[in-house]
């Protein structure tokens, strides 16, 4: 199992599962919410992701068709986006607000043609 809150420690959640794929998207949509040049999104089912507290304070916006981004709304951490027409069952948690340590096997990279052109990989 694994564990994650948001900044402030308000909202508090868990995986009752692994996440199936990781992935670093270089969207513009993600780079302006995370302020930084990719999120990492790590995805399970939507019933594998636990509130244990604070719940009542997830705001969400609607970025694009059928996605909702949701964030705390006492801190603006970003906690989840869910609503892909082609995963209806599936939610990605980002995997910065894991408390606990997680490792990932692979982690992708998609929307690298919007990537930022400071970013350089060694």
């Amino acid at each position: 199992m694994y564990q994650g809150s948001c900044l402030c420690g308000k909202i508090k959640y868990r995986l009752l599962s692994k996440p199936k794929k990781v992935t670093s998207c270089h969207c513009t949509m993600c780079q302006k919410q995370h302020g930084a040049a990719f999120a990492t999104y790590g995805s399970l089912l939507k019933a594998d992701l636990e509130y244990v507290v604070g719940k009542r304070l997830l705001k969400s916006y609607n970025s694009s068709g059928t996605i909702k981004r949701k964030f705390c709304g006492e801190c603006g951490s970003n906690i989840e986006w869910s609503g892909s027409s082609n995963f209806p069952d599936w939610t990605s948690v980002t995997l910065s607000t894991l408390d606990t340590p997680f490792y990932p096997e692979e982690i992708s990279n998609i929307y690298t043609e919007t990537r930022q052109c400071w970013l350089k990989y060694s």
